[in-house]
């Protein structure tokens, strides 16, 4: 019996192989791989289907972000809120820019930054909110640039998940100052290698993030500012020319295989499937339930999660724990102060947390037997008790 692999490319490159193909031999034969009309034609795309007027094609996500913070101005003695259930690189690059990053707990619903709690966390040093529009679904922007007007603060959407995700109708990237995207291959919208953007509406903004790229030069051999090596390259560049024009159709997909996972799973006792807001359009880069078991409140080091996706694994199906520590509790945040317990539904739902198989292609049969292997490892676990 095949495996079910908690993502799989191939199928997808199996649909439009040839076009890549073609359009990369063109970028090859023409001589100009960084830079140029390529990258210029897919910054136009994005801006138009994000709804924004600006996009800065860069090298990452995390230097999208890193571009966005630079840009913005924020350095040593600066804060920014953002959430601890997240990839490093939200916190890795406040961090970098010399700021402070300041952690809100989350909505264990929603796995998202608890909007009802930023307030109590603004300080006279915060300079900006980065929401993390975690797994593909939408933070609540309207609560949340309502909270950020009142206060004069920036807001940096950490995107990288979320590629043609909406809050009440609007692309996320288009809400906030500033949206932050990746392009590594395991994102809705992937490049065959790395690859990032930065969306705005302006125009200023948009102008030093293109000096900052460039190494900080305004014009050739003449710099302003110490910045960066990140261009997004001329190859890249028209692979994302080419998915762009299939992500709605894939996103759709995963919409569907979202809606199935959860209209078998919702009534399992033990798992809590996720929520999606009513005003949101979530894009599932991950379907990430919680496994719920009683012991749990006895035992907070995750042994049933991990015992369950052992036992996936074992029958053949592929899962991933996104994430097992927030990101408070890392060593290399020791020095900011935080404890054990301060943001309690971040931490435990990193204990509880597992992604099932997600991505376009992923077929009924291999959904149906996810669930029905979820439901019988479960029923193991039952038994054993």
């Amino acid at each position: 019996m095949n495996n079910v692999p908690p993502l799989d490319l191939t199928r997808q490159y199996a649909q439009i192989g040839d076009e890549i193909t073609a359009a990369v031999q063109k970028v090859l034969a023409s001589g100009g791989y960084v830079g140029g009309p390529a990258v210029k034609s897919f910054e136009r795309e994005f801006a138009d289907y994000i709804g924004v007027s600006e996009c800065v094609g860069c090298n990452s996500g995390t230097d999208a972000l890193i571009l966005a913070l630079r840009a913005l101005k924020i350095g040593p003695g600066d804060e920014v809120i953002t959430t601890p259930f997240t990839f490093f690189a939200s916190a890795e690059t406040i961090s970098a820019v010399g700021a402070t990053p300041v952690f809100v707990d989350i909505d264990s619903e929603t796995f998202n930054l608890d909007v009802e709690l930023l307030e109590a966390a603004i300080t006279d040093k915060t300079k900006a909110i980065m929401p993390v529009h975690i797994f593909g679904q939408p933070v609540d922007m309207t609560r949340l640039m309502e909270i950020a007007t009142r206060h004069n603060l920036a807001v940096i959407e950490d995107c990288a998940q979320s590629v043609g995700a909406e809050w009440q109708s609007r692309k996320v990237g288009s809400i906030g100052h500033v949206g932050c995207f990746s392009f590594y291959p395991t994102k809705n919208l992937g490049a065959c290698g790395d690859g990032g953007a930065v969306t705005t509406n302006d125009p200023a903004l948009a102008a030093s993030m293109r000096v900052l790229k460039e190494h900080g030069q305004s014009s050739r051999y003449f710099y302003e500012e110490i910045g960066y090596n990140s261009r997004l390259d001329a190859l890249q560049a028209v692979i994302l020319s080419i998915k762009l024009r299939y992500l709605d159709s894939w996103n759709a997909q995963r919409q569907e295989k979202a809606a199935l996972y959860s209209e078998f799973l919702s009534r399992v006792p033990g798992v809590a499937v996720p929520k999606e807001l009513p005003e949101a359009k979530g894009v599932w880069n991950q379907y990430t339930i919680r496994l719920t078991s009683p012991e749990e409140a006895q035992n907070p080091s995750g042994d049933f999660r991990d015992w369950m996706r052992a036992q996936l694994q074992e029958a053949g199906i592929g899962s991933m724990v996104y994430y097992p520590l927030p990101l408070h509790l890392q060593p290399v945040y020791k020095s900011l102060g935080y404890a054990a317990g301060q943001l309690p539904k971040a931490e435990q739902v990193c204990r509880e947390v597992l992604s099932l198989p997600m991505f376009p292609e992923l077929s009924r049969d291999q959904q149906e037997r996810t669930i029905y292997g979820l439901k019988d490892c479960l029923a193991k676990a039952d038994r054993i008790r």
